[in-house]
């Protein structure tokens, strides 16, 4: 039985012309969820994403939604962090470097779109130091 690969993250960034610069990103439908999600309101996009059962990309690939729901931006009395881990230290692995490296505004929009979502007002990116481009 064949299966038909249907490619989310990766969609572009083998495409004929495809650049990492941003006019590239928006040609080809780049920061338009973010637009979406924009008026959608925070609440909204943790619903959809808790009911996509988005994974993240780590080993244990453990539910994004999941994760957001052990905090409310309601109730905060304290500063909301975002932290996005692409330290890639398990030996072999290129998946983190190919989205940084090929498409780094898909990266940058989805880390845009957690903050809006969750009432993060700070959010850093933790690269290894091996990526000198």
């Amino acid at each position: 039985m064949a299966f038909l690969e249907h490619r989310l993250i990766f969609k572009n960034i083998d495409a004929p012309g495809y650049t990492r610069d941003i006019a590239c990103y928006q040609k080809h439908g780049g920061y338009e969820i973010l637009k979406k999600g924009l008026a959608m309101g925070g609440p909204a996009i943790r619903e959809e994403v808790k009911k996509s059962q988005l994974r993240g990309r780590g080993g244990a690939g453990f539910p994004t939604g999941t994760k957001w729901s052990f905090i409310d931006p309601a109730k905060a009395t304290k500063p909301i962090y975002l932290i996005c881990n692409a330290d890639e230290s398990e030996p072999g692995t290129f998946k983190d470097r190919q989205i940084i490296y090929k498409d780094p505004h898909q990266l940058i929009e989805g880390m845009i779109l957690s903050c809006f979502a969750n009432g993060v007002k700070l959010a850093y990116l933790y690269i290894r130091c091996e990526f000198t481009e």
